[in-house]
């Protein structure tokens, strides 16, 4: 432990400490533009700068570690006047105008400009290049607003293991985006949307389908429906001043039924309906290679997170026949609406348009896949982040904090706890064991109510094993098997978990792959900034929504069986292979 005194208080430190965590951990907060939680630090912005008694300048606080008996002030004169001035210098070349830019309620630069006391520009100089790169369907690059944090960059790299941004050129000529100042359209960009929700400014945004939803809903001729991800719940209070992890559910239906959507539905209700067909595939998987002893893709990967996807159709196309054929849920409500529903209420596919409130960018690009138009037309049109979700019950003039709870319309609103968790790492591995275990054995999975611990939390790659026992008598090959799994969560973790896989063999029966950190709570499109505190927030609030449900199974849905019963007729039937399900195929960029 080391000794340090911050603003005349005196802490003790572990050593490797920055002055940056000491200051934070004696309650003082130090502004940053640069700085990322877990990830080492790079001291480009400056806006962290301190005093250090004795030193001859000052100093980033991020990336100078504490020694011992060092004095440190952190907002003397002097260090507020430097910090002052970068931020005037980076406003000198920030080519955005505030009033119409998509940041301007959550502007991280905004922020220190008005915190700082900064109350005109002393300099006048050459603005940053002016590109937009629109040529992806997920996310929007204006580079005259970037401030060179290089926050994208880290995220990418680091966190997701992509590597599709980098820093080019020198000083005032730098340009962040991918190599040789291409588009991210050209270059393998998986579209997960992280590089956005790190980004402080407005230079990395989701591609907005907000008018044309407005377009869509004022449209007589169609019939628009809505369906929400799990995550959104506990995510999309933040955005109307509630604390993260806040679960507003009853709210967020009837601020969806005051915008006027023709239906108000769950994602959910697919995630119960991707639980059904997902099991049964890996049942079947299973049965074939040790019954059968047929040579089977083992073990088989989740297929609901399209950033994944995308991940290893440009990555790791030998893994591909790997991942279970299960359309993600968006992409089945598409479907099932636009088929099941459009008959029960009298409309053909082409007069309903599908609404999706997603956290994840890549959900856009997924939308628009060629793989994706099973009911004959395209199945989900429109995909709306909880970010714009926000911003049009803000435009729609209202009160959301003032709304009552209503609930989801039938029958596409109705699901288990299992669906709720789908938005958590790990959580759709256990969706699938609460259902596969009581298929099998007829029993619930015999875990403390209902939750596999082993595979909870934020640890980047988590594993359990479940030895099956007193199987039903179709089952009995499954006696005594050890089911192994394995959950992956930051494409960075996974590509770990794949190469320790080309090495060393498969080790797993089933590996659930999520693009994002934390799962979808902690998208791409949910509300910023999230960190782990924010996210485990989030997660403890989808769990508590799972616990307070009656039905925490997805087996048990009754609406999934009337499915079933009226339309699918069985799980992977030759309905549900047309409509649910599909194959993926190797790319390369442009």
């Amino acid at each position: 432990m080391l000794n340090v005194t911050i603003n005349s208080r005196k802490i003790s430190v572990p050593e490797g400490s920055t002055i940056l965590g000491a200051a934070r951990q004696a309650g003082v907060s130090i502004p940053t533009l640069c700085h990322m939680e877990h990830r080492e630090p790079i001291g480009a912005c400056r806006v962290c700068l301190v005093e250090v008694e004795g030193a001859r300048t000052l100093a980033a606080s991020c990336s100078t570690p504490v020694t011992d008996n060092m004095v440190v002030q952190t907002h003397s004169v002097r260090a507020r006047a430097a910090r002052r001035q970068v931020v005037e210098l980076l406003l000198s070349e920030h080519d955005g105008y505030c009033p119409t830019c998509d940041r301007n309620r959550n502007c991280e630069l905004r922020a220190l400009a008005d915190e700082l006391g900064v109350a005109r520009l002393p300099f006048e100089g050459q603005k940053a290049s002016h590109h937009i790169d629109a040529s992806t369907p997920a996310l929007v690059r204006d580079n005259s607003k970037c401030v060179k944090c290089r926050r994208c960059v880290t995220v990418c790299a680091e966190v997701q293991g992509v590597g599709a941004l980098f820093p080019q050129g020198r000083g005032f000529a730098t340009v962040i985006g991918p190599a040789f100042t291409q588009d991210l359209g050209g270059v393998a960009c998986v579209q997960c949307g992280q590089c956005a929700a790190v980004c402080p400014v407005g230079a990395i945004s989701e591609k907005s389908h907000v008018e044309a939803v407005w377009k869509a809903i004022e449209n007589p001729a169609k019939t628009v429906l809505v369906q929400t991800a799990p995550a959104i719940r506990a995510a999309l209070g933040e955005e109307f001043g509630y604390e993260p992890g806040t679960r507003v559910t009853g709210k967020m239906a009837a601020a969806l039924r005051r915008i006027g959507f023709d239906g108000v539905f769950d994602t959910n209700f697919t995630a119960d309906l991707t639980i059904i067909e997902e099991g049964t595939e890996l049942l079947t998987r299973l049965k074939k290679a040790l019954v059968d002893k047929e040579k089977v893709a083992l073990p088989m990967f989740t297929s609901c997170s399209p950033g994944w996807i995308n991940f290893a159709e440009y990555y790791y196309p030998q893994f591909l026949p790997n991942l279970s054929t299960c359309k993600s849920p968006q992409q089945m409500f598409g479907a099932v609406a636009k088929t099941y529903y459009a008959q029960k209420i009298g409309k053909k596919p082409g007069e309903l348009v599908v609404v999706s409130v997603m956290p994840c960018t890549a959900k856009k690009f997924e939308a628009q896949r060629p793989e994706m138009n099973s009911s004959g037309v395209q199945d989900v049109d429109y995909v709306l982040t909880t970010r714009e979700l926000a911003r049009m019950i803000r435009e729609a003039g209202i009160d959301f904090t003032s709304l009552p709870d209503e609930e989801m319309d039938a029958p596409l609103g109705l699901s288990s706890g299992a669906a709720d968790i789908f938005a958590n790492t790990g959580g759709v591995m256990e969706a699938a064991l609460r259902t596969a275990y009581e298929i099998v054995t007829g029993r619930e999975l015999p875990v403390t109510n209902l939750h596999v611990t082993a595979i909870a939390g934020l640890q980047g790659i988590k594993e359990a094993a479940l030895t099956i026992t007193g199987t039903k008598p179709d089952w009995r090959f499954l006696e005594g098997v050890e089911l192994k799994v394995a959950v992956s969560h930051g494409l960075g973790n996974t590509r770990r978990l794949l190469e320790h896989m080309k090495a060393n063999g498969p080790s797993h029966h089933f590996i659930e792959v999520m693009t994002c950190p934390g799962g979808c709570i902690g998208g791409g499109g949910q509300p910023r900034f999230t960190d782990d505190s924010v996210r485990l927030k989030r997660i403890g609030a989808i769990y508590a929504e799972d616990e307070g449900k009656p039905m925490r199974k997805s087996h048990e849905n009754p609406a999934v069986k009337t499915l079933y019963d009226e339309f699918l007729k069985k799980p992977l039937g030759e309905k549900s292979h047309h409509l649910l399900h599909t194959h993926y195929h190797e790319k390369k960029p442009h």
